[in-house]
C-alpha cells in the first residue's frame, strides 16, 4: 500500500524539488503538498499522512510551531525539519519535539532514509 507524505512549504520551487526528489527515489510514495501551516492544519482536519515534511520559515506558523501543534494530536507522525537557516536551537526544539532535522540544500540520501523510516 502507497504511503503518503505531506510537505508543508511556503515555496513553490522548494516543493517542486521535494516532489522531484521522492518520486524519484521513493516512488512508492504519494506526495501531497500545501504552501503553509493553516493549510496544513486544515489538510490533517480531514485527510492522514504516513510522514510530514515541514519548512521552518513559513509566514505565521512556523514550522516548529505547526510541528508542535501536530505532534499534540499525531504523536507518531514522523515528522522532518527542512531549513536551511542552521541553528542549534533549532535543531535542539525539533529533537524535543521528535522532529528529524534535515538541511537545504536536500540531501537526497538523507531524505529517503527519513522516508524509509
Amino acid at each position: 500500500m502507497a504511503k503518503t507524505v505531506l510537505i508543508v512549504d511556503d515555496s513553490r520551487v522548494a516543493r517542486m524539488i521535494l516532489k522531484k526528489l521522492i518520486s524519484e527515489s521513493a516512488s512508492d510514495w504519494t506526495i501531497e503538498e500545501v504552501g503553509g501551516a493553516a493549510e496544513a492544519l486544515t489538510y490533517f482536519e480531514e485527510k492522514t499522512a504516513d510522514a510530514a515534511i515541514l519548512d521552518f520559515h513559513m509566514p505565521g506558523i512556523d514550522g516548529l510551531e505547526l510541528a508542535g501543534i501536530l505532534r499534540s494530536s499525531n504523536s507518531d507522525l514522523p515528522m522532518i525539519m527542512l531549513t536551511a537557516n542552521i541553528q542549534k536551537e533549532i535543531e535542539e526544539r525539533a529533537a524535543e519535539l521528535g522532529v528529524g532535522f534535515l538541511t537545504k540544500p536536500v540531501d537526497k540520501d538523507k531524505l529517503v532514509a527519513f522516508l524509509n523510516g
